[in-house]
């Protein structure tokens, strides 16, 4: 039996890594008194490299997180991520009165973050990242901050693509370079000691 697009949809959906950051009760105010619904907020990411937030508002918190979560599948984005567990470099976003500072970390130090931005970490699938949120604690400017600084990330493909160079060039230059400078130094010190010898 031939599969169609909407069971490799489904696949798709239940591999998503899905996760509620808040819900807040809203108050509509009518002629009869308050009406009370719930805003939800929500990230949704696969765990290798894309992710997405969406908010949703409802009479009821199901139908509010629903709305949330098909909103973050339609807006995820893709981050270029080194090793597959962190950032390629430190960057920063704002949105609003919100910013956060991404650092890349080295292996075995975890998801070093605040809240909102932990759940798109683990979503995304970083396994080491430092983030500090500086001014705002609301967690959708956060969030916003968080995916501006995300779709600035650039991988080393893209820089080198932007500068017509290869990408080779643009991470093994230095390594070769110390390799080759460190090589004479060595031989000379050999050189030496054998003539004390």
């Amino acid at each position: 039996m031939a599969r169609g697009p909407r069971d490799d949809r489904s696949r798709e959906d239940s591999d998503l890594i899905e996760k509620l950051v808040s819900i807040n009760r809203v108050a509509k105010v009518v002629k009869g008194g308050r009406r009370f619904g719930f805003a939800a907020l929500v990230v949704a990411g696969d765990g290798r490299g894309k992710v997405g937030y969406g908010s949703g508002k409802a009479r009821e918190v199901p139908e509010a997180i629903r709305k949330a979560t098909e909103q973050a599948k339609r807006t995820m984005i893709r981050v270029p991520l080194r090793e597959g567990r962190t950032l390629h470099h430190d960057i920063t976003g704002r949105f609003g009165a919100g910013k956060v500072n991404l650092r890349t970390a080295p292996i075995g130090t975890g998801i070093i973050a605040g809240g909102p931005m932990r759940a798109i970490f683990e979503a995304l699938g970083i396994a080491d990242v430092v983030a500090k949120s500086i001014g705002t604690s609301n967690p959708h400017n956060m969030i916003k901050a968080t995916f501006a600084a995300l779709k600035a990330v650039e991988g080393p493909r893209s820089v080198a693509a932007r500068r017509g160079k290869r990408v080779s060039d643009l991470i093994g230059r230095r390594d070769v370079a110390g390799v080759v400078e460190a090589a004479p130094e060595a031989a000379a010190a050999e050189g030496q000691e054998q003539a004390h010898v």
